[in-house]
């Protein structure tokens, strides 16, 4: 099991990913450059966080046209899996991998925290297996993580079982208060029909490591590894 981890200009997650998914995990990791064309036969190809391009037009405008995207629309239209974090998540919403957008936070200030995360979907191998009434902590740090789509879109989300986490408070309830951006039905990552593209705002690399004293974020990330194996 191979991933490939993106590298684009502003990205600054890339190593914490490489690092989580490497070294915390045990796979077998190659970096890829955003002008390149080669997957490198990775499995799954990671896209994270930053600010890709300096966050010009629209956060993830500009990388959505990097020369790697070519290859990694198609090795998702053909069912490879894709997993964006953060950044990595407005890009994959801007090359129409991911239905809905990221607009700015609802306060308009760039939010760093820790949040807490309901596991929702019983589809999706990154949640399937997430004990949906244990919430997981992952951090965030993002300006445009306000997550939008149209009311017929939500409810195919829903019909389709393609939300992955909803923002919740420690006890697992989801609520206002518990919703740090805004986000429509306090969603923080989303799923496509064919469950083989991930989204997600918040950062499980930065949750994967007994050093940082927060591994929930492995259970998340290991999840990619079930989809690669069912």
């Amino acid at each position: 099991m191979k991933f490939g981890v993106v590298t684009f200009p502003g990205s600054n997650c890339d190593m914490d990913m490489v690092h989580a998914l490497e070294h915390d995990l045990g796979f077998e990791v190659v970096q890829l450059w955003h002008k390149d064309r080669d997957l490198q036969g990775a499995d799954v190809i990671v896209l994270p966080g930053g600010f890709s391009y300096g966050d010009y037009l629209r956060s993830g405008a500009i990388a959505r046209f990097s020369s790697i995207m070519e290859p990694v629309v198609a090795h998702a239209k053909k069912g490879g899996r894709v997993f964006g974090v953060c950044n990595g998540f407005q890009i994959l919403c801007e090359a129409g991998l991911l239905p809905g957008a990221l607009l700015h936070n609802e306060s308009q200030k760039f939010i760093c925290r820790n949040v807490h995360l309901k596991p929702v979907s019983r589809i999706a191998s990154i949640s399937a297996e997430l004990d949906p009434s244990k919430p997981r902590m992952i951090p965030i740090a993002h300006g445009e993580g306000n997550y939008h789509i149209s009311a017929d879109g939500l409810k195919a989300l829903e019909d389709q079982d393609q939300i992955l986490f909803q923002y919740c408070d420690e006890k697992g309830k989801v609520n206002p208060w518990s919703n740090p951006n805004g986000s429509m039905h306090n969603i923080a990552g989303v799923a496509n029909e064919q469950m083989n593209v991930f989204g997600m705002m918040p950062h499980p690399e930065r949750a994967a490591s007994e050093d940082l004293g927060n591994t929930d974020g492995a259970a998340i990330l290991s999840g990619l590894v079930a989809l690669a194996e069912a």
